[in-house]
């Protein structure tokens, strides 16, 4: 017996619908994801006469699509790409005719391929209306006393909607919406509310004009019956291709029974009536598309039915997920302790069994009924016999050929003491002048805190949570062996067995180029600052005493010196900071080529690609100017100008002989060419192109990804393995390019494998074979440690340096950007210890971000990939918006969201905090914001932050960073300042206004006056007047504020300000002070004009007694430096007199 699948009887499919759509919610079942369906509507410019003139309408429901699709009578499909992502699109039919009658359906693109379509839009002959839909939207189940709503989709706006009943000539119900749509309600649901009901729309101001009925819905209320029991057999868990059969039993005979799967209500909907009290479901031939949740229930023949049952989840599929186990408090305890292995796995109702390697019964069992939460496998009173690995695997009591995989395993040590852990040095274990050193203890299961023992000094210890040590060399005192050990939580009083010790050596050790070079610089500065003291020196002995000039200049020189012996020790003193030593860096320079362009394929004709077949070629870089389409390497197509999209179009047309061969493209910039794009190969004319597969690098144990890529959109994928005819995976149409996943690498998974395309619908067409990849399990190193010494948010021109590093020693290291090798640095044999490799871009540009990662590899024996590096280039979008939710002022231990507003959709966000290395959250989204979550936020917590988005698709090209916003974690908001203006003095008729200023937006400020009971003023803005009527505005004054999400919370009050005046009646414009203080300007001002013009009347007398006065009595005698030292010249001499007398200078006094 097969299953009655609902073909004909398209009426008792639609009797059931109220109890299909209700039972998610009747069963708690919150897991189950359905996809959301696009809405498909129509509108006109002629409301007499829809049919005039038709414009379909498809918009997605929940995110932007690059593209839509409208499908006719499941053959003809017109594609629209707009300009830009958005919501919805038009499709212009126009007038209706016969020839563009049908039934129509539309789709849009997600990131996983095409949507479920939208429901059938029936559009029949020229003047009728189109026929509506009919549904059930049930918010509890069909019981009585709930509430149901009915559905009619009428696809038109402004339209009357009739609600019919089988049984009554008037209409039980109907509604005038202003949208597409009525919902009639049927509340307090009761067994008369059972029957057939259908839905008729008419237009408003044509009331003879209705549209045909819509398909009839019969109503079931369920609950009167006891529920059914649902089971199968041989059991919930099978593989594809075996025979199934789930059995629906009740306690009354002679009803009809029913059985739906809840994730696709509508389609897999199955009825059957017999004469027994249950009914037998079989599927001889199971499919991956089977599995679900299903449930049952059974009716009478007056359609009164039964409670639901319990929902039983079926799987159908070739290999079991994997099971994960975890060792609880940890994997290595101590003998005697008691030990809990807890493991779980996404199958439900199986047992599960523990198994230990080397012994082929399992040593525990775990009923699928007993299994919840907080069942786990436990081992008491460990020993050393407990020491090995364990797994998990599920526990089956029937046959079926579903393959067993390999299972996570967990390693339990029993030990007196806990295993010693490894301690590694970061970059290297040689100092550099004036750069530390970072010890890493590390150990595979979790820690309390790590020790670092120094073997030279017994008294050293140091702690450490993450088991990071930084170690510096001041004075050459860092050097020296050193060991850590650990402890764990259940045993904090026994510390582990200490790790190999690891030896530190400084620059001594090793006569490096570095080294001589920095010790070079040291020596030179040296020398030249003792140079210029000699120099000095010999001045000062040479010369005594000079002329002034000569003086002056002798000053000047011995100021410019200093300043340069001062310069000298500066950057002596910079050098041994390790600013100004020397120490070179080898970097490698990244040359950053290009982006290489994408090259895919585009047709009308789903179903025959080949008879009309455009290619395109977009790139990444927004500075790209035309594109080339090359054939076999050599064969120039045609250059094509780039788009505002970055993109150009070579349509080929039908395919004929003369086309058959390798495709590539370039983009051109101004001065530079791209690399070419993935080679697109068409192999003949009737055939699909020949795909192209890769995979991740093969590591045993991991999981891996073979990625497909067939060059159209919507096409279909197989997976082969050489030596099996049968593909080992296949995937439907989820776009251009497929992705395969092989759970856990082993042995058995090596091979040679191969992918081939085929068109969505049947018949197949399908591709050639791609060429073969051969995956190979190569024993690798760990992967490396990857990051950048600056932040990964850079603007353009930032210098970026990529830091790829190994303990192993003698490595050379590969540079990756989006998984293509981009720069390489060559292994060192000078430098012992760690390997590393500096990868520096001098200046980066708007197209140089990206997913960066790094691997090392010795001959021939490569690392696993690093963790990648998210660079992003901003300034190039407008900057998002910061908010803080409830307020930037947050209480210790509460929460507060920060949410980011772009101005795009589809977008990654970044939330940044100033002064931290890397962003603190990331959140991808389909909307144009994003919420980040600070939980239990500290006083640590405080601080600037700020946020970007950024695309992920064309080189994380980034917006603008947000303005900062300022968090404060404190239960006390800071204090205000308070200031005065013009000045804190009153004037006469004047007032003083105060400002008051606090560092948080959103606040309400008050102002106190010294001896007011109650505030003076409440402001928002901060400004509060002052007057000084009768003397009331003088005195001390201070303010606060609160925030307006928290009005019972006050700052702290300002500091205070004191505001002065006239002491009494302020009658006059000055005050007595005033007056005095001006007269006595006056008196001064008089005095001294006075007694300029008495020295001004003396001066000419003045000039001319000078000019007549002896020089002898007005000049400086300077004697010559070398006159004091010449021997054997008699002071008295005549040479000596005419020297002396040739210096003698008149200077006027």
């Amino acid at each position: 017996m097969t299953l009655d699948r609902p073909g004909e009887g398209a009426t008792m499919l639609k009797t059931f619908t109220v109890l299909l759509f209700c039972i998610r919610m009747s069963l708690g079942m919150t897991s189950i994801v359905m996809d959301p369906q696009p809405e498909l509507w129509i509108e006109s410019n002629y409301p007499q006469a829809p049919w005039e003139n038709i414009t379909l309408w498809c918009r997605s429901p929940s995110r932007i699509s690059s593209k839509f699709l409208l499908l006719k009578d499941k053959t003809q499909m017109t594609w629209i790409r707009p300009s830009h992502k958005t919501f919805q699109v038009s499709f212009l039919i126009g007038a209706l005719t016969e020839s563009n009658a049908g039934l129509y359906r539309c789709c849009y693109w997600k990131e996983t391929g095409w949507s479920k379509p939208s429901k059938v839009l029936e559009l029949e002959a020229p003047g009728q209306l189109p026929k509506p839909i009919f549904w059930i939207q049930a918010e509890t189940p069909a019981l009585p006393g709930c509430n149901v709503n009915i559905l009619c989709h009428g696809w038109l706006q402004d339209l009357v909607f009739m609600l019919f009943k089988e049984g009554y000539a008037e209409p039980v119900d109907y509604q005038v919406p202003t949208g597409t749509m009525a919902i009639f309600s049927i509340d307090n649901l009761t067994p008369e509310d059972e029957g057939v009901y259908i839905c008729r729309t008419h237009i408003q101001m044509l009331p003879t004009l209705w549209s045909e009925p819509s398909n009839p819905l019969k109503l079931v209320v369920a609950g009167l019956y006891p529920k059914p029991t649902l089971t199968a057999h041989p059991g919930p868990i099978m593989a594809p291709g075996e025979s199934l059969n789930l059995r629906c039993q009740g306690p009354i005979y002679g009803m009809t029974f029913a059985l739906m799967r809840v994730e696709d209500l509508e389609k897999s909907f199955y009825h059957k009536k017999t004469i027994k009290n249950e009914a037998n479901f079989f599927f001889q031939s199971l499919k991956i598309q089977d599995t679900g949740h299903y449930l049952c229930f059974y009716y009478d023949a007056s359609y009164r039915g039964s409670l639901l049952s319990d929902v039983l989840k079926i799987w159908v599929t070739d290999t079991f997920p994997k099971t994960w186990l975890l060792a609880r408090p940890s994997a290595v305890v101590q003998m005697g302790q008691n030990v809990s292995l807890r493991c779980r796995g996404p199958v439900d109702g199986v047992g599960l069994a523990l198994y230990k390697k080397g012994e082929d019964k399992p040593l525990q069992f775990l009923d699928a009924t007993s299994i919840d939460d907080n069942t786990s496998f436990f081992l008491n009173n460990v020993t050393y016999s407990d020491t090995g690995i364990y797994s998990c695997h599920y526990l089956l009591t029937w046959k079926t050929s579903i393959r067993m995989p390999s299972h996570n395993t967990v390693e339990l040590m029993v030990v007196d003491k806990p295993p010693k852990p490894s301690l590694s040095a970061w970059p290297s274990t040689v100092f550099k002048l004036g750069k530390a050193i970072t010890l890493q203890c590390r150990v595979s299961h979790p820690v309390l805190e790590f020790s670092l023992e120094w073997e030279e000094r017994e008294t050293f210890q140091k702690f450490s949570v993450n088991g990071d040590f930084i170690i510096s060399n001041v004075d050459g005192k860092g050097t020296g062996t050193y060991s850590c050990s650990y402890r764990v939580e259940t045993h904090p009083n026994i510390w582990s067995h200490r790790s190999e010790p690891l030896k530190l050596m400084g620059p001594a050790g090793y006569l490096t180029w570095n080294y001589v070079l920095n010790e070079a610089i040291r020596l030179s500065l040296i020398m030249q600052l003792v140079a210029l003291l000699l120099v000095v020196l010999w001045i000062r002995w040479k010369c005594r005493r000079l002329r002034i000039r000569e003086a002056w200049l002798l000053g000047t020189a011995q100021g410019v010196t200093m300043l340069f012996i001062v310069t000298a020790l500066l950057c002596c003193a910079i050098s041994f900071a390790g600013l100004c030593n020397g120490v070179l860096i080898e970097e490698t320079e990244i040359v950053m080529p290009t982006p290489k362009p994408e090259l895919w394929a585009e047709t009308n004709f789903p179903l025959a690609p080949w008879k009309n077949l455009t290619l395109w070629c977009r790139s990444p870089s927004g500075s790209t100017k035309e594109f080339v389409l090359l054939k076999d390497g050599t064969g120039w197509i045609a250059t094509r100008p780039a788009s505002e999209q970055v993109r150009a179009a070579f349509p080929l047309g039908a395919l004929t002989q003369s086309h058959t061969g390798s495709y590539h493209c370039h983009s051109w910039e101004e001065m530079a060419v791209s690399e070419p794009s993935e080679a697109l190969e068409l192999v003949g004319t009737d055939i699909l192109p020949k795909p192209v597969i890769s995979a991740s690098p093969t590591i045993r144990g991991q999981e891996l990804q073979l990625r497909c890529k067939g060059w159209l959109a919507g096409m279909g994928f197989a997976l082969y393995k050489e030596g099996e005819q049968e593909p080992v995976q296949q995937l439907g149409a989820v776009g251009r390019e497929a992705f395969f996943t092989i759970q856990r690498m082993e042995d058995k998974d090596e091979g040679n494998y191969s992918c081939r395309t085929h068109t969505e619908k049947r018949p197949f067409k399908w591709s050639e074979p791609s060429e073969p990849l051969e995956l190979v399990i190569k024993e690798m190193y760990p992967k490396p440690f990857f990051k950048t010494w600056a932040s990964p948010v850079v603007t353009p021109g930032a210098r970026v340096t990529f830091n790829c590093s190994t303990p192993h020693q003698h490595m050379s290291f590969i540079l990756y950007k989006d998984g293509s090798e981009i720069a390489s640095s060559d292994r060192s044999w000078a430098s012992p210890g760690a390997s590393a490799a500096h990868f520096l871009i001098i200046s980066v540009g708007i197209g140089d971000g990206g997913n960066y990662s790094c691997r090392y590899y010795d001959f021939s024996i490569w690392s696993e990939p690093s963790d990648p590096v998210e660079l992003v280039v901003t300034e190039f979008y407008p900057k998002p918006t910061l908010l803080a939710q409830p307020g930037p002022v947050v209480f210790p231990g509460k929460s507060v969201i920060l949410r980011c507003q772009g101005t795009f959709q589809g977008m990654r966000f970044a939330l940044l905090q100033e002064g931290a290395h890397v962003p603190l959250q990331f959140r991808s989204v389909s909307g144009n914001s994003a919420d980040f979550l600070l939980h239990t936020v500290g006083a640590e917590d405080s601080g600037n932050y700020s946020c970007i988005y950024y695309e992920t698709t064309m080189s994380n090209r980034g917006s603008y960073l947000s303005m900062p916003l300022m968090i404060w974690v404190t239960d006390k908001p800071p204090k205000p300042s308070l200031s005065a203006w013009p000045s804190t003095m009153f004037k006469l008729g004047k007032d003083i206004t105060l400002q008051c200023r606090g560092p948080l937006p959103g606040v309400e400020f008050v102002l106190e006056h010294d001896g007011e009971e109650a505030p003076q003023q409440f402001s928002e803005d901060g400004d509060f007047v002052i007057n000084n009527v009768e003397g009331k505005g003088i005195g001390n004054y201070s303010c606060s504020y609160r925030l307006q999400a928290y009005p019972d919370i006050w700052s702290e009050p300002s500091d205070p300000l004191e505001l002065v005046g006239a002491a009494g009646p302020v009658a006059q414009e000055c005050t007595v002070g005033n007056i005095v203080r001006s007269s006595l300007i006056v008196v001064v001002v008089v005095a001294l004009g006075v007694v300029l013009a008495i020295e001004w009347k003396k001066w000419p007398r003045l000039r001319t007694r000078g000019s007549e006065t002896d020089g002898r009595d007005q000049t400086i005698a300077l004697e010559e430096c070398n006159q004091e030292g010449e021997p054997g010249t008699p002071a008295n001499s005549p040479s000596s007199t005419s020297q002396r007398i040739s210096v003698e200078l008149p200077v006027p006094i």
